[in-house]
């Protein structure tokens, strides 16, 4: 089970970057045909390293950063994120459990 899910995890790993440089090659071919540069497009992934030697993401054209994410994460928890899907997977796995003990309630007394 470990290997299965190391191998998914490396797989979807690669798809995602092949999925990044095929866009970067679609780019910089669409760059080649126009014969010209524009600077409105952007490219799928930029990385630059800054004078304090700090590396700088950005992927299709938004700027990534640790912080950015921290905030997002601090956001969510603070706003305490309500979950569709969550709330009725726990309503489903309770009429579930619930049903099942109703059931083997009513097996073991017809045959008590």
């Amino acid at each position: 089970m470990k290997l299965f899910f190391l191998k998914f995890v490396f797989v979807l790993a690669l798809m995602f970057v092949s999925v990044l440089f095929g866009m970067q090659q679609a780019n910089e071919g669409i760059d080649r045909m126009k014969g010209f540069e524009d600077h409105n497009f952007k490219e799928a992934l930029h990385v630059t390293e800054n004078e304090g030697g700090e590396v700088e993401l950005a992927v299709l054209g938004n700027d990534i950063s640790s912080h950015d994410i921290q905030e997002k994460k601090a956001k969510l928890e603070k706003m305490k994120a309500y979950n569709f899907f969550s709330s009725i997977g726990k309503k489903l796995a309770e009429g579930v459990s619930s049903f099942a003990n109703k059931a083997i309630e009513l097996i073991t007394e017809l045959f008590q």
